[in-house]
């Protein structure tokens, strides 16, 4: 069975869905049609521009597009540093493998390459006796995968 909105599951995809579709009450969004309250980029790059082009308060506008006066002042400044891709939502949670540091990969490459038949697990207790920290090993696994691809 075809998805009925494929632009919904692209919205939710791209994580750009607006979480209260429902708070856009500006005129524009209320035709429905070309403007999508469910947009959150749209919806932000409105907002800026109403009060761009049109003058119109920040706090009345950022009411009518649903967001608060800071979440205007940070699309604003995104949007000034970065053009449209500036207000695409970006992807929270850590950004890199924040235990797996360069020494504790550095660790985990010396134990491989004198005892290159060590698994994962093994190399999780290794590293939380030497370091402390609680790795998984499927980080690790992804980890080593990484570090493979750069080396070649």
């Amino acid at each position: 069975m075809p998805d009925k909105d494929p632009k919904l599951k692209t919205l939710q995809q791209q994580g750009a869905l607006n979480p209260r579709p429902g708070d856009v009450t500006d005129d524009l969004f209320a035709e429905g049609g070309f403007f999508d309250s469910r947009d959150l980029v749209q919806v932000k790059y409105e907002m800026l521009r109403r009060v761009q082009a049109d003058g119109q308060s920040i706090s009345d506008t950022s009411a009518a597009f649903g967001l608060s006066r800071p979440s205007f002042y940070q699309a604003r400044l995104a949007f000034e540093q970065d053009g449209l891709a500036g207000l695409v939502p970006h992807k929270r949670g850590p950004k890199q493998a924040h235990k797996l540091t360069e020494e504790v990969m550095q660790f985990i490459v010396g134990i491989r390459e004198r005892e290159p038949s060590v698994r994962p697990p093994e190399l999780a207790r290794l590293i939380r006796e030497r370091f402390g920290t609680t790795v998984h090993p499927r980080s690790i696994e992804r980890s080593l995968l990484r570090h493979q691809k750069k080396r070649r």
